[in-house]
């Protein structure tokens, strides 16, 4: 009777193992997959980030007036372009302009604030625009610090233009929705209709879900 015990208590210490590793290489694909995908993306969109100089009223006063000095301007130079290749000439040409652009925003504001604009890659959180998700990762953005650069920042997709409409900053869903398949697969697209952050989460069995961010967070690190 003793040993039957045994032998039932190994076995299902057996199976809950198999289980256990089935399903960390299942979550492990899965997260794979997602990076892939979100390598894809980041392959074909430019982002626009502004980071204020504090978090005080003011200075997130100024980050929003800088962002819409040069994200309006920016739309206006980009809307004929056809891809990243080309948004990054176009982009590249224009820094000085949109530098000086900034430094007179921050001026007539009666801050004299120094301004570094770039061009690099930046580690994005899952953030929403509209209808559409971006999933977390890296991604290549024109990026303007204002003075210290210790405040809250602003994102949003400078290609496509997702977030400006003619002469104001505005969230556009219908422009998006054309610019975006223009530039993306129908894969990709898809993708970024999706909501939330794609967590796996387990009421009862909760040991799982560090299981799950512990995967996630491999995957992270190696596509880095």
């Amino acid at each position: 009777m003793k040993l039957t015990i045994i032998k039932c208590k190994k076995d299902f210490l057996y199976i809950t193992l198999f289980f256990l590793f089935s399903f960390a290489c299942i979550i492990g694909l899965r997260y794979e997959q997602r990076l892939e995908m979100q390598k894809g993306i980041a392959e074909k969109i430019i982002r626009f980030h502004v980071i204020a100089n504090s978090d005080a009223k003011e200075d997130q006063d100024l980050k929003l007036a800088v962002r819409d000095a040069v994200g309006i301007h920016m739309s206006e130079l980009l809307k004929d372009v056809s891809d990243r290749s080309s948004s990054e000439i176009v982009i590249w040409k224009n820094m000085e302009n949109m530098k000086q652009t900034a430094k007179k925003v921050i001026a007539d504001k009666g801050f004299d604030y120094d301004v570094d604009i770039c061009l690099k890659e930046t580690d994005f959180p899952v953030k929403t625009y509209g209808a559409y998700t971006f999933p977390a990762g890296n991604y290549e953005a024109l990026e303007i610090i204002i003075g210290a650069g210790k405040g809250h920042n602003w994102w949003c997709v400078m290609y496509p233009n997702m977030c400006f409409s003619d002469t104001m900053y505005e969230v556009i869903d219908e422009d998006a929705k054309s610019s975006l398949k223009k530039v993306l697969s129908d894969d990709e697209y898809q993708k970024v209709l999706e909501s939330g952050d794609y967590k796996v989460r387990f009421r009862y069995l909760t040991f799982l879900n560090q299981l799950c961010e512990d995967n996630k967070n491999a995957y992270i690190e190696k596509g880095k």
